[in-house]
């Protein structure tokens, strides 16, 4: 069986198991309470979100990054939120960026992010002390078309130490690092070149799903 069949195998499993739950169907975590919600219909105004670089405007409904040349750096924008085991649900349209990423902070340092370009997607827990002994730890790599101008929907679970990321309800990849479970303290968008959109931000809290061992199991066989 081919691994976007099998994942999506998971997902028509887990959506009949957990139909209760919005969205599109978890396989590390089960969403609880709404933690944050944003359509990303407003352009970063410095408080709830702040843009420290690139270009971010609202075009057709979305949240829209670019990078600015004398920047010398990837478009950024953040906003702050304290969680710990959480889901983190967006869609993403990729319109001639090189890359775009979810990237997650806790309150000194880079923790973990999910990176998308055209050819595929990237999961890894971030290199946390620069030019100290961390390292950064690439957790996951899937190679899919994700088709410029198309939108995608990314679903970023966190349980424990545990990270798993899903595109499209069909490709996942997942990892663990002890710093995973570190008090996470806010989270932002990057774009690397010209452009990516975002739209339909969510957080919840989150609590293990029951039928994690058996999944990673599964998805353990296809890494």
């Amino acid at each position: 069986m081919k691994i976007s069949a099998l994942v999506t195998s998971l997902f028509l499993s887990a959506t009949a198991l957990h139909a209760a739950d919005p969205g599109p169907a978890t396989l590390l975590a089960t969403r609880g309470t709404l933690l944050y919600s944003d359509d990303l219909q407003q352009a970063p105004d410095g408080k709830a979100w702040r843009a420290p670089k690139g270009q971010w405007e609202v075009k057709d409904g979305a949240l829209r990054g670019a990078e600015i040349a004398e920047d010398k750096h990837g478009a950024v924008t953040r906003h702050p939120l304290a969680f710990g085991d959480a889901v983190i649900q967006f869609d993403v349209k990729l319109d001639g960026c090189r890359g775009t990423s979810l990237s997650i902070n806790d309150a000194k340092e880079h923790l973990a992010r999910v990176s998308l370009n055209p050819k595929g997607f990237t999961v890894q827990k971030d290199d946390h002390d620069h030019a100290g002994p961390d390292q950064r730890v690439l957790f996951g790599k899937r190679d899919v078309e994700l088709k410029t101008g198309e939108w995608h929907t990314v679903v970023v679970e966190f349980v424990g130490t545990t990270m798993l990321v899903t595109v499209d309800g069909a490709h996942a990849t997942f990892g663990d690092d002890a710093l995973i479970a570190a008090a996470k303290a806010n989270l932002g968008f990057t774009v690397a070149g010209q452009s990516a959109a975002f739209r339909n931000l969510r957080v919840w809290a989150a609590t293990p799903n029951a039928d994690w061992a058996k999944t990673k199991a599964t998805l353990a066989a296809t890494k």
